[in-house]
């Protein structure tokens, strides 16, 4: 158990800013809709009622005013940087249907609302990831309605994967013609092979980022296989802005994407299953969690979730490690107190509890924390769409569970041992599972007990963590005391049931 992760020696450079970053993703449809007086398309438009059941294809009417009019909120919550799924002109309120790359939708207010939510976000120090989704597009996508318009006539046939005519593109009657993204004739694939579909997806990438965007988010990027093409465009990303961080939506093993040469993290679905499956066990609700591939199930005790960080741990390199974008949900899964069984019998406590200890973990962890908008003051939802319900009134809002993001937040942002440090554990028996965190002299001990009754555990206190001469607790609390014993240093720990707690190491400098 005395396996410690440090720094790798291969030539990987990652962003520094998202090591020391705090995520907030943000489903731009959902989460807040402006109150002011602003220039707007649609002066009456019809709305789904933001209190309402989403629905796969109405609009609630968020826009970007309204993130610019919550950037308060966010900065208070301890955000420093917000991934948004996709923002461009798209005919679905979730926008992976692209009409337009160069085109803010203007249901969300446009380009002009984008640059001056970039200006306030970056005034405040906080970084702007759009969601790139370079795979496939929309029939509405100029180049593919020219198909439908002139057949094969049209001067884009090569674009795209066609192989019959007349293109169905509507009749469900009738099978697709051209390749869709999950055989979903809605979501026309480009053909990476042609050089001009290549160059206009690289130009894209290179026009925002130019525009003062601090990353992308990729979408289905193990779709695109033509050699080269995720390696040119870290290339001419990087060549605009060197610190511009390009992360992928892989759900599994990511290691031929993490070389160095292409992708600076993934979205860690690696680290979400099985921190669920520890800290909310047999709490899991199996109808939430079947669909989506990050298994956070069977439930795990200490020592097996100790091994599956570990592994993870050794996948990939530490420079990488460090800007792993770490999540507990997302738009594409149901959220944590749902999962935890909130709408099936489970009381409101006991989830409270799995989604409390799962953030411990989460923000103590190697890598980029994410917080999918909402989870953070208590809201519900099963599958797509329930997961993208709209943003709650603040009547509304879960107090003790937004303190407690808040009080993890400032603690991470203010610890750099917390978010570089090396990554040791203690000891990992039943329920209970405990690690360091180290840079240099600033070392934290974390302790996590996921069972119902108090235990008391004793650990041998390593090498790296010594010497021992006081112990303070800056969140949570538990009984704790150490003694030498036969040469080395014994640590006891009491922890409450269902409960986590984080000590720091403090110690005598003795000359």
């Amino acid at each position: 158990m005395r396996l410690a992760i440090f720094q790798n020696t291969m030539d990987i450079q990652t962003p520094t800013w998202v090591k020391h970053a705090v995520f907030y993703q943000i489903f731009p449809d959902r989460f807040s809709s402006s109150q002011q007086t602003r220039k707007r398309l649609l002066k009456s438009p019809t709305w789904e009622k933001w209190d309402a059941p989403p629905t796969l294809q109405g609009y609630k009417g968020g826009d970007l005013w309204g993130v610019i009019e919550r950037l308060n909120y966010l900065q208070d919550l301890g955000i420093t940087a917000i991934y948004f799924t996709p923002i461009f002109q798209s005919t679905s309120n979730h926008r992976y249907h692209t009409h337009d790359y160069y085109q803010v939708d203007p249901l969300l207010g446009g380009n002009h609302a984008f640059r001056e939510l970039l200006d306030r976000a970056h005034q405040r120090n906080i970084k702007i990831v759009l969601d790139g989704v370079f795979n496939h597009v929309s029939r509405g996508f100029f180049f593919f309605n020219d198909i439908l318009e002139n057949g094969p006539h049209s001067p884009w046939l090569n674009w795209f994967k066609i192989q019959g005519w007349p293109l169905s593109a509507y009749d469900g009657e009738l099978p697709a013609n051209y390749e869709g993204w999950d055989n979903n004739r809605a979501l026309p694939v480009f053909n990476h092979e042609n050089p001009d579909v290549r160059e206009y997806i690289m130009e894209v990438a290179e026009y925002w980022i130019k525009e003062g965007i601090d990353g992308w988010r990729l979408d289905v990027p193990f779709e695109i296989t033509v050699p080269g093409f995720w390696q040119e465009f870290r290339d001419r990303v990087k060549a605009i802005n060197p610190e511009a961080y390009i992360v992928g939506e892989i759900w599994g093993n990511a290691r031929q994407w993490l070389d160095g040469t292409q992708f600076d993290g993934v979205m860690n679905y690696l680290f979400t299953g099985p921190t669920l499956a520890f800290t909310a066990g047999d709490r899991v609700q199996m109808k939430y969690v079947l669909g989506p591939s990050y298994e956070p199930y069977p439930p795990l005790l200490a020592q097996a979730y100790a091994a599956k960080v570990q592994a993870l741990l050794g996948l990939y390199p530490w420079e990488i490690q460090l800007t792993q974008l770490n999540l507990l949900a997302s738009h594409d899964t149901a959220r944590l107190l749902t999962i935890a069984g909130v709408e099936d019998g489970t009381t409101l406590e006991e989830s409270q509890t799995c989604v409390e200890l799962a953030t411990l973990l989460l923000f103590t962890f190697p890598g980029a924390p994410s917080i999918y908008y909402g989870d953070e003051v208590g809201l519900l939802g099963g599958i797509d769409p329930d997961s993208r319900r709209g943003f709650p009134p603040e009547a509304r809002w879960d107090r003790n569970l937004l303190s407690y993001h808040r009080q993890l937040i400032a603690l991470r942002n203010s610890s750099p041992a917390l978010q570089t440090g090396s990554y040791l554990p203690l000891y990992a028996q039943g329920n209970v599972y405990i690690f360091a965190r180290i840079l240099g002299t600033e070392k934290f001990i974390i302790a996590v007990n996921v069972g119902t009754s108090t235990e008391q555990v004793v650990c041998t206190v390593p090498q790296e963590i010594l010497p021992l001469r006081s112990l303070v607790w800056c969140f949570g609390n538990a009984q704790v005391s150490w003694a030498d014993t036969d040469g080395s240093q014994q640590l006891t720990l009491t922890l409450h049931p269902r409960k986590g707690s984080i000590l720091r190491v403090e110690f005598n400098n003795i000359g």
